[in-house]
């Protein structure tokens, strides 16, 4: 379990990570990537291109971000540019392939239940995506400044409640927090 006071939707994903050994870091900053009205809803990490980061998959899209000290790098796939989705796992580790687009991207060095829950819940999305279901893409939105304001934080926090995505108890935790902020 990971404990960050980040924002409602990436406080309760990170919370179901084991380990964000090498990214929490780009746990902080990824409202920095987000857009507008963006929701995390689960975050994996591991290792694609040159260095280890965040996968995050959000209700718009699927992220990977990787923030170093001297350089960031973020690449996105759009949920209506994934023609699939595979997950092939080790006994701790596995990659996560994303074809999107004519392109294969591999994101190696996944924890094992992680990546294999991340793999799921793409392939479920991309299912809901196929039938025309509320999975499809939003347009771009402009970036929301770094951290948000407690009033969008209590808004997004009110929002995961409704859909069901927290518990009544995680919501009366993740308020205190925010509010103890202050």
């Amino acid at each position: 379990m990971v404990d960050v006071n980040v924002r409602p939707d990436i406080d309760a994903a990170a919370a179901k990570l084991q380990s964000a050994l090498g990214s929490k870091r780009e746990i902080q900053r990824l409202p920095e990537v987000l857009w507008e009205g963006e929701i995390v809803e689960a975050l994996a990490t591991g290792v694609y291109g040159k260095g280890n980061g965040l996968v995050a998959m959000t209700n718009q899209r699927l992220i990977f971000f990787k923030h170093g000290l001297m350089s960031q790098q973020v690449e996105d796939f759009a949920y209506a540019k994934i023609s699939s989705v595979q997950w092939s796992g080790g006994m701790l580790m596995g990659t996560l392939t994303v074809f999107a687009s004519g392109n294969k991207a591999e994101i190696k060095q996944m924890a094992k239940d992680q990546g294999k829950a991340l793999a799921d819940a793409l392939r479920a999305r991309l299912a809901g995506s196929a039938v025309g279901t509320s999975a499809a893409v939003a347009p771009q939105a402009a970036p929301t400044p770094a951290g948000g304001d407690v009033a969008s934080r209590l808004a997004t926090l009110d929002q995961l409640r409704a859909a069901g995505a927290i518990t009544d108890e995680e919501y009366r935790d993740r308020r205190e927090k925010i509010l103890d902020s202050l």
